[in-house]
């Protein structure tokens, strides 16, 4: 296993259970799992996240339907409508994260209520970037 460059490859290295630097449904699945999601939440996850990122962490590569993600290249995965936590590299960008607790934690100064989040995501959305509007 290769060392992790960037802060969002150890980010999702939680999510690679067995350290092999791929994860696959099961193991996003199992990730999901151990911070307490429910079966279904966690099957939907797995599907959804690996389905979607799949590709786009593995330039080159043939269709594979494992859909497997590979850590190295998480940073190809990032999309429009993101939050901008993360450059383009991987990197963390700690304004862009205190300017989300800035902007929308009105009830709690470190943290975010369900109607906070929800206003977050909608405020970050691209025109047009439908896909991006779900994955955030």
């Amino acid at each position: 296993m290769e060392n992790h460059d960037n802060v969002l490859q150890k980010h999702v290295i939680f999510f690679d259970r067995n350290k092999d630097g791929t994860i696959y449904p099961s193991e996003t699945f199992r990730g999901f799992r151990a911070i307490g999601c429910g079966i279904l939440l966690s099957s939907a996850a797995a599907v959804f996240i690996n389905v979607g990122l799949s590709r786009k962490t593995r330039p080159g590569k043939s269709f594979s339907l494992r859909f497997p993600i590979e850590v190295k290249n998480i940073q190809m995965a990032k999309h429009g409508s993101d939050s901008g936590v993360y450059d383009k590299e991987g990197r963390f960008v700690a304004s862009k994260f205190e300017e989300i607790f800035a902007k929308h934690a009105h009830t709690h100064p470190n943290a975010l209520t369900s109607n906070e989040l929800k206003s977050f995501i909608k405020s970050n959305r691209e025109k047009k970037d439908y896909g991006g509007w779900y994955i955030l």
